[in-house]
């Protein structure tokens, strides 16, 4: 296919570039090195011969993604469901819009499960700032990723939203692709998921017609991502009061890759994904109210939101956070006395690994359960309405 030069900077890798990527991943001895330690037991060149027999880039994804995400997944969780039956026709592609809770598995476990339910696997929006070696930012684009600039100037991140924008409409109409986009930049560390109206005006910058049009060709399905335990939410816990207590601070490029690692490797519990309908037809609803321009974006947005938030899978460890923050036990049908104490001595053992001079117990606890309390409070407040 004949991709457009403009893109070339920022677009995953087109089949006929792999074979010289491939070589050059090879070639890379940190490459080397961290392949044989997620694949221990098998000699690296048994796993460069079966690169090299991979002609596209889905082809890599089910020889290698695909069967390490399976493996992990039995051994960090206690099982991936999706429910995508609110999509009826799965032969159109989409942008798959969700909150965001890990760096890596998001869109790795979303490409899993659309594979297994016959649908192709998704581009993926990723921020420049976690390619922190070369083998990284080679690999993502091997795994269909493409490139978010961040920390550019005004003028510059306006020139590369455009080109971005562009990209991701490109994708849908001309490679056939689907898309998968958080709602927001960065995840949402207090689990208060929020879709940011920046993501929609970045979108709506390519394509053709007015902003209706365009967020209609992207075909936007909202995607409600659960995971039971978040292990990285102690390092989310502690960021926040690093934050609080330095207004400067700012996390390192070693802080981003022990939260991909951990995010990867750590327990999750069970894992639930759930699509809402593609919101096209709501698209043209909103339309027809001829809403003032400054509040169309804002309305989207929260339509978005309702259904990620409806869609949540709830567990035990929701309604406890949310029970002792509040100091009562409304919700208490919905755990047990042993789920309670589990709980409680799962948050403990996450603070316990805090490493902080100042550490405020007070505050990370606080924090954590908010955490785990707000998938609750926006679901019960959405199912509400």
């Amino acid at each position: 296919m004949n991709i457009p030069a403009e893109f070339d900077e920022i677009r995953p890798y087109a089949p006929e570039e792999l074979p010289q990527v491939f070589e050059e991943l090879i070639a890379d001895p940190m490459f080397k090195a961290v392949v044989e330690s997620v694949m221990p037991g098998i000699p690296f060149e048994m796993i460069a011969a079966q690169m090299r027999q991979c002609k596209t880039n889905l082809d890599f994804q089910k020889a290698f993604f695909y069967r390490l995400l399976k493996d992990l997944v039995q051994k960090c969780a206690k099982g991936l469901e999706f429910d995508c039956s609110a999509i009826k026709d799965k032969s159109i592609n989409y942008t798959f819009i969700s909150n965001h809770r890990d760096i890596v598995l998001d869109s790795a476990l979303l490409s899993v499960v659309l594979i297994e339910n016959g649908m192709n696997t998704v581009e993926i929006a990723i921020g420049d700032n976690l390619l922190i070696y070369p083998w990284i930012k080679k690999i993502v684009r091997i795994n269909k990723s493409f490139i978010v600039k961040r920390g550019l100037g005004l003028r510059e991140q306006l020139k590369s939203s455009m080109l971005m924008s562009s990209y991701m409409h490109y994708a849908i109409t001309q490679k056939h692709e689907n898309i998968w986009i958080a709602q927001r930049q960065g995840r949402a560390k207090d689990s208060n998921d929020r879709t940011q109206d920046s993501i929609l005006k970045m979108m709506v910058m390519g394509g053709e017609g007015d902003i209706f049009d365009r967020l209609k060709e992207m075909n936007l399905v909202p995607l409600s991502l659960s995971y039971e335990f978040d292990p990285c939410d102690y390092l989310k816990a502690k960021e926040a009061q690093q934050k609080r207590d330095d207004e400067n601070f700012k996390k390192s490029e070693a802080d981003d890759l022990a939260n991909m690692q951990i995010g990867i490797y750590g327990y999750k519990g069970h894992i639930h994904f759930h699509t809402a309908a593609c919101i096209n037809d709501e698209l043209d609803e909103i339309k027809s109210r001829n809403l003032p321009k400054t509040e169309v974006f804002t309305v989207i947005a929260e339509l978005i939101d309702k259904y990620i938030h409806q869609n949540y899978k709830l567990y035990p460890c929701n309604y406890i956070a949310m029970d002792t923050l509040n100091g009562e036990a409304k919700h208490a049908d919905k755990y047990t006395d042993a789920d309670k104490a589990e709980f409680e001595a799962y948050l403990n053992k996450q603070m316990d690994k805090i490493d902080l001079p100042n550490k405020d117990m007070d505050f990370l606890r606080h924090y954590m359960l908010t955490m785990y309390a707000n998938p609750a409070i926006n679901h019960l407040k959405a199912i509400e309405a």
